[in-house]
């Protein structure tokens, strides 16, 4: 534990003792420390809502007074069951550390006493005022198990200074304005229905301009790259599952069809589909790598409680690519993709700060196809290309894809939230798995490597993070609606529809605001709408045939249709970030 856990950790300790002296009879369960704070799990005596978190949290600072450090205490187990007696959770804990055989550990600090491995900070007076607060209450099923009893969550947050605390605080309620949801709805991007069911999100006509836009970006930086355009079906029979280890690795999650006598899945990942168009050729060494792109819907059952917009839904639409290489390829072909990656993020304003992590497998092997041997060498591979293109990685264990190691990168958003979006995954497992081959200098058959690669991930999730992102004030060439004509009067109708139509032929996305609102209201109109321009037009501009353009950060005034044009356009061309 580094300091600031130190600290979250205190806190929960500090948390469940003050809860324990306002509500009597309540029983604690768990309360560790978690990436923006803390929170403890209660059984609670008594009802509570969030209008109570002050009078919990004025308890806290009146115990960090007289806390000072922590007591560690090794217990035998009579010990422990007679400290906690009658809590029941404490109980099951209790024996389940027994069972493992290993050591009852409890600290206690003033008159509180909790089992607990130990991580706390020396002295609570070291804690800065001002630098931790309750945060909110929510529901919390014992041990995550809907079977099991709900119980009080209380959630608190905590930094190092009170000036951190402060800025996270800024960046949940600039988040609120920002959720992809609430701006989803006011631009019509996009639509819930409960009639097509949850996780099914449906685009709207502007939201599905912003989704074409990405894909043909994507696209764009892709063909250039020596990528090949495949499609797949959206069914397919369970046996190309039973095949890849797909049907045991996520039985739960996948959608089941029946057609006639017949049983199929819903496709959930493209990965063995593009395995079988590789099957269907006789490549030589001279022909690879041989790289496949398709963006394809897959279905995966998400359970509805995790379902969010569009940040998760069960219809999952991956900007998917597969390239089949040699291992002498792999440090080359990562090179290409992550060279993709720093341009698409580049683009999105997203390249500052970004990270990578190494997802590498954990100690149990038995959740992993294939052998040491075939993990070793992809793993290996992917960290020796990660090495080679000087990326910032950190090494995660246990993260790795079932069937192969990864580099998953971390980029932030305008307000510093950190969303995991494009990923490279190196694969020697399906290839053994569907016997893939091609034929090497020698004339024998060698078998070839995948890479898989995403780099917007799930077009779905990635247009909420854009949402959120822009805040909704996408740049030109993303906007749905790139500018907006606003005539003062019906005296300029006719030198507005002209100018309307000029912009339609050069395929600006242009919209005529002629209704019978004030000016004023089209203008608040047409910036709650966030049109990255708008053309106002007087008798002055119609009589010098020229127009006034309002920008969101600047003001061009008796310009001609046609350099505004140009301006649009290079601007679209090079998909600057207005």
């Amino acid at each position: 534990m580094n300091n600031i856990e130190h600290i979250r950790h205190s806190l929960a300790h500090l948390l469940g003792a003050s809860i324990m002296e306002l509500y009597p009879g309540s029983k604690i369960t768990l309360g560790p420390a978690v990436d923006n704070g803390f929170y403890y799990d209660v059984d609670i005596e008594g009802k509570i809502s969030d209008t109570d978190l002050e009078k919990i949290e004025a308890k806290m600072k009146e115990l960090q007074k007289i806390w000072s450090s922590f007591e560690k205490k090794v217990l035998t187990k009579d010990e422990a069951l007679k400290i906690f007696a009658g809590n029941t959770y404490k109980e099951e804990l209790i024996n389940e550390i027994v069972k493992k055989g290993e050591e009852i550990t409890a600290y206690k600090s003033g008159e509180f006493i909790d089992l607990c491995r130990g991580g706390h900070i020396n002295d609570m007076g070291n804690i800065k005022d001002g630098s931790f607060k309750l945060d909110r209450i929510a529901g919390a099923y014992w041990r995550g198990d809907e079977k099991n009893k709900m119980l009080t969550r209380v959630y608190g947050l905590a930094f190092e200074t009170k000036e951190e605390l402060d800025a996270y605080i800024y960046q949940q309620e600039e988040a609120k304005k920002r959720d992809h949801r609430k701006i989803g709805a006011e631009l019509k991007l996009f639509t819930l229905s409960s009639l097509i069911g949850s996780g099914l999100p449906l685009l709207q006509p502007k939201g599905m301009i912003i989704r074409k836009e990405i894909e043909n970006f994507l696209w764009d930086l892709h063909k250039k790259k020596g990528y090949s355009q495949v499609w797949t079906p959206h069914i397919t029979k369970k046996e190309l599952y039973e095949t890849s280890g797909h049907a045991a690795k996520f039985g739960e999650e996948l959608f089941r069809v029946k057609g006639g006598d017949e049983e199929f899945y819903m496709k959930p990942m493209n990965c063995p589909h593009h395995m079988q168009i590789f099957a269907d050729n006789q490549f030589s060494y001279r022909d690879m790598p041989v790289r496949y792109f398709e963006p394809a819907t897959v279905y995966r059952y998400e359970k509805a409680g995790q379902l969010s917009g569009l940040t998760r839904v069960r219809a999952i639409t991956q900007d998917d690519g597969h390239l089949f290489c040699r291992v002498s390829q792999i440090g080359e072909e990562v090179s290409t993709i992550v060279s993709i990656i720093k341009s698409f993020y580049e683009t999105m304003g997203m390249i500052k700060g970004y990270w990578v992590r190494f997802s590498v497998r954990g100690d149990d092997k038995s959740k992993y196809l294939g052998s040491d041997e075939v993990w070793d060498k992809a793993e290996n591979a992917l960290e020796t290309a990660a090495k080679e293109n000087e990326l910032n990685y950190k090494i995660g264990k246990d993260e790795a894809a079932f069937y192969g190691p990864k580099l998953d990168f971390m980029f932030k958003d305008a307000i510093g939230r950190e969303w995991q979006l494009a990923t490279i995954q190196c694969d020697f497992n399906l290839p053994e798995r569907f016997e893939l081959k091609f034929v090497n200098e020698q004339g024998q058959e060698e078998r070839p490597v995948v890479i898989h690669r995403a780099v917007s991930g799930s077009l779905e999730r990635f247009m909420g993070v854009m949402i959120e992102h822009f805040a909704g004030a996408f740049p030109l060439w993303l906007s749905p609606v790139q500018v907006i004509i606003l005539p003062i009067s019906e005296h300029q109708k006719e030198y507005a529809d002209n100018i309307y139509k000029k912009l339609k032929e050069q395929d600006i996305r242009v919209e005529l605001d002629d209704s019978n609102e004030s000016l004023g209201k089209r203008i608040r109109n047409a910036k709650m709408q966030k049109v990255p321009y708008m053309i106002v037009i007087g008798d002055k501009e119609k009589e010098a045939g020229t127009i006034t353009v309002e920008g969101r950060t600047e003001k061009l005034e008796g310009v001609t249709v046609e350099k505004f044009v140009e301006k649009l356009e290079k601007e679209i061309k090079g998909r600057t970030l207005n």
